[in-house]
């Protein structure tokens, strides 16, 4: 795995230093009256690095944050989605760089999943099971952000 442990923060509009790598992404969810907390989480498993992760990646250049994560799901998951509340943003090493990734809460609305050469399997899972499931503890915190922002809406 080239992907080295890192911290989440708040969001923040300070400055990064060169070389940074800026990215975005969704905790991509759809309502299941049925499922834990009344939520499932979109996972996504990448054969590149053999890991579950919610769906995000870099940014284009001149590309915004929000439009890059809203991009990201559509090309990662086949699914359309509603951005909601800005999450935490997340800094660790990539590939011996800094990496900044700023995610959002985002309900899906319409799609379907086509396996490709960056995601080979999707899964919808309770927020218990998608704690489980996720490879970096770095991205389970963000399992707990998107449901502090549904509560809190």
């Amino acid at each position: 795995m080239t992907e080295e442990a890192g911290t989440a923060s708040g969001p923040t509009d300070t400055p990064k230093g060169r070389g940074t790598v800026l990215a975005a992404g969704c905790v991509l969810w759809r309502r299941v009256p049925s499922a834990d907390e009344g939520v499932e989480i979109c996972l996504v498993h990448r054969p590149k690095y053999d890991d579950w992760s919610h769906p995000k990646g870099k940014l284009k250049r001149g590309e915004s944050a929000l439009a890059g994560a809203v991009r990201e799901v559509l090309e990662e998951t086949g699914h359309h989605c509603a951005p909601g509340a800005r999450l935490d943003t997340v800094h660790y090493l990539a590939q011996g760089r800094p990496k900044e990734v700023t995610y959002w809460a985002a309900e899906a609305t319409a799609g379907v999943f086509v396996p490709n050469h960056e995601v080979d399997t999707l899964a919808w899972l309770t927020p218990t099971a998608a704690r489980d499931r996720l490879t970096q503890p770095r991205d389970r915190v963000l399992v707990d952000a998107l449901l502090n922002a549904l509560h809190s809406a």
